[in-house]
């Protein structure tokens, strides 16, 4: 399940390949469908780049350092502090000149994903929402999501992806939102209604059969019949947490009853619940029941 379409560093505009970058983690070989991140070292360099179809948001971890953009309407400059954002919609040609080192966090966003917010949340073509270049602006929005990618960079749990589709679908929503041309009576997306008791347990049915296996945010909207970008905000309307959330609360309770209820090694309870490991099992476990797990199951016991 899921990791059709994975979205890799062949479909970005080849910024990391410059040979005097130095990557610090990328989704490659993560199965993420909806984004690509990688975040790096870059050096100075200038170079021009040809249009893919797909959203890039780069955000500087540190500066300032000044960088130049330019687009078929100029050039533009600016010395760019820490928190600033580079957006750069698909389908344009661009050159950069980047003038210092930089630690820099890039995220590209699937046209698909953002062409299925547009319609389904704000009820408008995404040729009549284009995103607006940027260069410099800070969107403190924009960062936190960002950094919540950034994040999941390298988290073997079975979950981040649904995460990340999660993310990408909020990060979507706000470019569009807030750094496009939309011109319509409002921006503001559709209130979204609750999911039926039959969907919501076809949906938890999904989840609990695939609990140490590799979920999408497509497959839990398939279950419930719903675009991913529907089912997400549905979802939450209905139960209050993110999908990605209540998928976690899920391995704590089957982890809670293996404990209480088996005399299996905590590793095994691990692997057993979808947790890379049993430190994984532990931070996860204490963060959410405020206990280890070995302490709970001697408080089970006792």
């Amino acid at each position: 399940m899921g990791a059709a379409g994975a979205f890799g560093v062949n479909e970005t505009h080849g910024i990391l390949w410059q040979e005097t970058n130095r990557l610090r983690a990328s989704s490659d070989g993560s199965g993420w469908t909806s984004l690509y991140a990688s975040a790096q070292r870059e050096a100075p360099y200038q170079a021009s780049y040809g249009a893919v179809p797909d959203h890039l948001v780069v955000l500087h971890l540190d500066g300032p350092v000044s960088v130049s953009r330019y687009l078929d309407n100029g050039q533009a400059r600016r010395a760019i502090p820490p928190g600033g954002l580079f957006i750069l919609p698909g389908g344009v040609d661009f050159g950069v000149r980047l003038e210092g080192k930089l630690e820099s966090l890039h995220v590209y966003v699937r046209d698909q994903v953002l062409r299925e917010v547009a319609s389904e949340l704000f009820g408008a073509e995404v040729d009549a929402m284009k995103l607006v270049p940027r260069l410099g602006d800070q969107d403190p929005l924009i960062e936190r999501l960002a950094l919540n990618i950034r994040g999941a960079l390298g988290d073997a749990d079975p979950s981040a992806s649904v995460y990340v589709d999660y993310l990408a679908r909020a990060l979507s929503a706000h470019l569009l939102r807030a750094h496009s041309s939309y011109d319509g009576r409002s921006t503001e997306p559709r209130a979204p209604g609750e999911l039926t008791r039959a969907q919501l347990d076809r949906v938890v049915d999904c989840m609990e059969a695939h609990l140490t296996r590799t979920l999408t945010l497509a497959d839990l909207a398939g279950a419930a019949n719903l675009s991913p970008t529907h089912f997400a905000r549905r979802f939450k309307a209905t139960t209050g947490a993110a999908p990605h959330q209540h998928i976690m609360r899920l391995r704590l309770q089957r982890a809670q009853r293996l404990l209480r209820e088996t005399p299996r090694s905590i590793a095994q309870v691990a692997f057993e619940c979808g947790f890379s490991h049993q430190g994984h099992l532990t931070r996860v476990f204490t963060r959410l029941a405020g206990i280890t797990p070995a302490a709970f199951r001697r408080a089970s016991h006792s």
